[in-house]
């Protein structure tokens, strides 16, 4: 996995903190961690676009950002346990790994390979 997939999945981690953050803030500090997280991580999506195909980053972003935010809520906000998420959280992982595997990156000029 390169420099471009890692900013990605690192993205979406912060993603998963920032949505949360959106639900459960509850003081300034909350507010602020929330802000930084949404920032850093759509800066993070926005620098992984510049190499790999848009489509396939926002795709990959939102998918595993969502998947993270559901398991999240089940293990730490007592959203309750239903195998029908699961199984849909693997299918929509089965797919965003399927878009890491067939997406070739764009060769930017000047860039490192």
């Amino acid at each position: 996995m390169n420099q471009n997939w890692i900013l990605l999945v690192v993205a979406a981690i912060l993603e998963v903190f920032w949505v949360i953050g959106l639900a459960h803030a509850y003081s300034v500090w909350t507010w602020i961690g929330t802000i930084i997280a949404l920032i850093i991580s759509n800066y993070l999506m926005i620098s992984a676009g510049r190499t790999l195909p848009v489509g396939t980053v926002y795709s990959v972003f939102v998918g595993l950002g969502a998947a993270g935010t559901v398991i999240s809520e089940i293990l730490f906000f007592d959203e309750p346990f239903k195998w029908e998420k699961i199984v849909l959280i693997a299918l929509l992982l089965i797919g965003v790994i399927g878009l890491k595997v067939v997406t070739d990156e764009k060769s930017v000029k000047g860039a490192e390979s």
